[in-house]
């Protein structure tokens, strides 16, 4: 059975871009490590995009608006670093224009429903690395644990961050209260 690695909007602007933040580069070398390890136990990859249009936000002009980020197209909207060269063409990859993935939730749903027929997990695990640690890794951690309930789901502390360590631990909190196992934390 295979484990399934989320690396969750590891992406320019979330760590040097529009919305980047101290330490947040920090993370590139122990998530491309944490990929290569996946890869080369055979088990599945998929990556997130948090993904906006500049059509989009033009239509948006003048409206009480996030600061903008992730247009497609941009380098903001790439993956950052090590990350970047990581991707291959055979991982799974989601493009998302809010905090939690429906497409994700859509592909594990059908992996369970699958694997229910089977009498088996669709996954040995589920573990999630990347940013924000209280937007985006959460929301898809939930997601991740409405749609496979019998999966353990794993967050990786040290491949995950905030722009507010106190917020990235009450966010840690959370999701171990909904039995997500949040490995790596100081």
């Amino acid at each position: 059975m295979k484990r399934l690695l989320i690396v969750v909007d590891y992406q320019n602007d979330f760590v040097d871009g529009a919305l980047g933040f101290p330490g947040a580069e920090k993370l590139d070398q122990p998530i491309a490590e944490k990929i290569s390890e996946y890869r080369t136990a055979g088990d599945i990859i998929a990556f997130t995009f948090d993904t906006h249009h500049k059509d989009y936000l033009e239509t948006q002009e003048g409206k009480n608006l996030p600061i903008v980020h992730c247009v497609e197209g941009t380098r903001g909207h790439d993956l950052y670093g090590e990350t970047a060269l990581m991707l291959h063409d055979s991982d799974e990859v989601y493009y998302k224009p809010t905090f939690g993935s429906s497409d994700l939730f859509e592909r594990l749903t059908k992996a369970q429903n699958v694997s229910e027929a089977l009498n088996k997990r669709p996954f040995e695990s589920i573990e999630l690395v990347g940013l924000v640690s209280n937007m985006c890794v959460l929301a898809n951690a939930v997601i991740a644990r409405t749609a496979c309930p019998d999966v353990p789901i794993i967050v990786d502390a040290h491949c995950t961050a905030g722009p507010d360590p106190a917020m990235t631990e009450r966010a840690f909190d959370i999701m171990e209260g909904l039995q997500i196992n949040v490995v790596n934390r100081a």
